[in-house]
């Protein structure tokens, strides 16, 4: 069960909306979240609204919308334990005919970006983060019903507590709001794997 008074912010930005069903933010010009590689610098200033638990294994699922017209600007799914370690999934906009749908990893300081291109057309989309362990696998869904694997990654410092939730952030000069709703938790969606067993060690 999903409870909004659990939440709390790293970072509150200046305008946003609280209820039990329906979270709105809107982001703050030049935020983001990145570390390092590739680009060499270092962001880390995006809004983040998460809770707190202990739960090994468990799926967490919320609605965005989104109203984004200018390059870069996101709204999605999130795990931030800090600055250094984290993961995060969303639709960056990129121009009038495609955005980016895709996710960032960031362990020890270190970001990857993992995307596919999508109609600039699509305002809403669905995520699924589940965790097994120190394991997360993240989704995404167009109707909610029917999710997709977006990728299955490892975060190295995620073996204890963790904390998740959601995001948005305009890294350029602009400014955006973004809605997020039928936000739920569940069991572990995510099945154990029943493929190949595990090497011995």
């Amino acid at each position: 069960m999903f409870n909004s008074s659990e939440l709390k912010w790293t970072r509150e930005p200046k305008s946003y909306t609280i209820s039990d069903n329906k979270i709105e933010i809107t982001t703050n010009p030049h935020t983001d979240l990145w570390q390092r590689t590739y680009y060499h610098f270092r962001n880390d200033n995006a809004p983040v609204l998460q809770m707190t638990t202990s739960e090994k294994f468990f799926s967490f699922v919320v609605k965005t919308e989104f109203d984004s017209k200018h390059r870069f600007d996101q709204c999605g799914v999130v795990m931030y334990l800090d600055s250094d370690n984290w993961l995060k999934a969303s639709i960056e906009y990129e121009n009038e005919k495609f955005q980016h749908l895709g996710s960032v990893v960031t362990n020890h300081g270190y970001s990857d970006w993992a995307t596919t291109a999508i109609d600039a057309s699509v305002k809403s989309m669905w995520y699924r983060l589940s965790r097994r362990e120190d394991d997360f696998c993240i989704e995404c869904s167009e109707d909610g019903e029917n999710f997709s694997q977006m990728r299955v990654c490892h975060v190295w410092d995620a073996t204890e507590d963790i904390q998740f939730g959601i995001y948005a952030c305009s890294p350029e000069d602009s400014s955006f709001t973004a809605t997020f709703t039928n936000m739920d938790i569940t069991e572990c969606k995510w099945l154990a794997h029943d493929g190949q067993k595990p090497d011995e060690e």
